[in-house]
């Protein structure tokens, strides 16, 4: 956990090898450089290998790029990573508000009497380059695709990941990938497309029954794949990484073909071919129109029907999510051992971020069903709780001090299912400002909880129904409420989504993280998520005849009552808290140590 890929991109590091870099595009011929952190499956997750941004700049966050010029180079992040991006990149990089700011905006004031700016066409999609060069229009900014000017910089980068992949059996998929690829071939037929490229691993393994280890906590293989509309589907993956059982599965519906195949294999295709400009990198892209093949621009035919659970995938998840429950309460009630030993005798007890973690993660190993933890887990105390995304190290690691926050982010990829929980805890006695901030927190996460809404509602709808309490109160946190959550797979899974940006309407069978956040920059951070399942609303004596949706709740671990301020809470809110504590009591317990059981007694009482 802690030998991470951090250990090699100190700030240091950064001006000499920003140097390096802008040496090699004036040798290039070439006035900038685009640095995404991407690869070319355009997924959350890389491998070490693809790491270019952090090898780069420092940064280390999932989401962000970098604009290289020869007097500036801009560092563009969100609202969920600025505060990281100031730690830990050099003054060099200059951070900058991004989606605020657009990057060809950016482009037009540093470079106006124009420029040309290098890209590697493998790490952008179509939507980003046309989107940039829409923006570009009527400047003398213009772009060119390349190979990539950083590789060769990079003398110890990783090779590329090769792990193994294994089957993902039908009795947790809840569907045979036979089913799978005629289904999905029906819908390819209908749209008059002869064949769709995949681009995404998570939508390969989910399409053909598969997991791999090609990526820290995602179980996918890295790979790409043509789905055409007769129902077979050409993989492209060495086939000396396929444990038993694969073969067999794929015997008269996948074709396995080396991964240089995939150029030449699309050049022979017959269109039109359906390709995602969001997903697919943008040298398919070309390599498809340099053949003179029609594109049809669509979505992944993956995404939806992959958000969709099957009722065995829901089954799996609700089992995995007791599991960690269980998990959860063990470390909980051990934490809470440690903090009134730290709270009695601060110096001679003291509890650290990295202890935190490691005992976390201990709890789920101990289930011995852990496949890996679905993220790295975020233990941020005090001030490192406002950084939204926190991962500690050994360099950032922070003694935890009574009065702190602890906020504690985690989750677990099971064979059944995957969790992600957040939970914010007190060290000690809590300021008014925390248990205040805390309570409104709670209080959007139980109003979203609560919610009943039409079918035809989107994420974009319910956003603000967790901010409510906040914006009372002149507050509000810069992350979105809710992602989606895959079924071993990966943890952010779109399409659907709880924030302003959510335009999926939401359908029975998807699952979505449910976390409103405070985050105080040099102070603390508040977090609570939990994960829930949208299913078809109870009916309501008297109510119209309409159709509902509604949330199941799957995440079971007690919120900690000592940050409530019970008397903010309404009597509806009260009674969901109360009622939701009395759940987690009595499906945890019995699988509870002796000392868990007690602790949870304590710790799920009514308010």
């Amino acid at each position: 956990m802690f030998q991470s890929f951090e250990a090699t991109t100190r700030p240091q590091d950064g001006p000499p090898r920003l140097a390096a870099l802008r040496e090699r595009l004036l040798r290039a011929g070439v006035t900038g450089w685009l640095c995404p952190r991407a690869d070319a499956h355009q997924g959350e997750y890389v491998a070490a290998r693809d790491e270019r941004l952090a090898w780069l700049t420092g940064f280390t966050g999932s989401a962000g790029f970098a604009i290289v010029l020869p007097d500036r180079a801009g560092l563009f992040v969100d609202g969920r990573y600025r505060v990281q991006a100031r730690l830990q990149c050099a003054a060099e990089f200059t951070p900058v508000n991004w989606p605020e700011t657009r990057p060809a905006d950016w482009l037009r004031a540093a470079l106006p009497n124009g420029g040309v700016i290098g890209f590697d066409p493998w790490l952008h999609t179509p939507q980003e380059i046309e989107t940039l060069t829409r923006g570009l229009k009527n400047s003398a900014i213009t772009l060119q695709p390349m190979t990539n000017q950083i590789d060769p910089l990079w003398a110890d980068q990783p090779g590329p990941p090769a792990g193994p992949v294994f089957p993902h059996p039908t009795e947790f998929a809840g569907e045979s990938l036979a089913s799978k690829c005629t289904r999905l071939a029906q819908s390819l037929t209908e749209a008059g497309e002869t064949a769709a490229l995949l681009t995404l691993p998570d939508s390969i393994a989910w399409l053909l029954n598969i997991r791999g280890r090609d990526l820290p906590r995602l179980p996918v293989a890295q790979c790409f794949a043509i789905l055409h509309a007769g129902g077979h589907v050409s993989l492209f993956l060495d086939d000396t990484r396929l444990q038993p059982g694969v073969i067999t599965q794929f015997e008269g519906i996948v074709t396995l073909r080396p991964p240089e195949a995939l150029e030449p294999a699309l050049r022979t295709l017959d269109g039109p071919v359906r390709l995602d400009p969001a997903t697919a990198p943008q040298r398919l892209a070309d390599v498809l129109t340099q053949a003179d093949i029609a594109i049809s621009r669509a979505a992944d035919p993956c995404i939806l029907p992959k958000a969709r659970k099957t009722e065995a995938e829901i089954n799996g998840t609700r089992a995995a999510h007791l599991r960690d429950g269980a998990a959860m309460a063990e470390f909980l009630c051990w934490l809470d051992t440690r903090v009134k030993a730290l709270c009695a005798a601060p110096d001679t007890n003291p509890l650290t971020e990295i202890d935190i973690v490691r005992a976390l993660e201990a709890c789920r190993v101990a289930t011995n069903q852990l496949e890996d933890i679905s993220f790295d887990t975020i233990a941020g105390s005090g001030l490192n709780g406002a950084i939204v995304h926190y991962r500690v190290t050994e360099a950032s690691n922070r003694n935890l001090r009574p009065g702190d926050l602890m906020l504690v982010d985690s989750g677990g990829q099971y064979r059944d299912g995957t969790t992600d929980i957040t939970r914010t805890i007190a060290i000690g006695p809590a300021g008014e400002d925390e248990s205040r901030a805390f309570t409104r927190v709670l209080q959007g996460m139980i109003a979203m909880s609560r919610a009943r809404f039409p079918r035809g509602v989107a994420g974009s709808h319910l956003d603000a129904l967790a901010r409510f309490p906040l914006w009372l109160a002149g507050q509000d946190y810069d992350h979105g409420t809710g992602h989606g959550v895959g079924s071993f797979l990966s943890v952010h899974e779109g399409p659907q989504r709880l924030s302003r940006a959510g335009t999926t309407k939401l359908e029975p069978g998807m699952i979505l993280s449910n976390e409103p956040g405070y985050y105080r920059e040099g102070a603390f951070g508040i977090r609570i998520e939990n994960l829930v399942l949208v299913q078809p609303a109870p009916a309501l004596d008297g109510a119209d005849d309409r159709d509902m949706l509604a949330f199941e709740t799957l995440t079971l671990a007690p919120i900690d009552r000592r940050l409530i301020r019970a008397d903010m809470l309404t009597t509806d809110e009260r009674a969901w808290l109360n009622g939701y504590h009395t759940r987690v009591r009595n499906a945890l317990t019995p699988l509870a140590t002796s000392a868990t059981a007690n602790w949870l007694q304590q710790a799920t009482a009514p308010l």
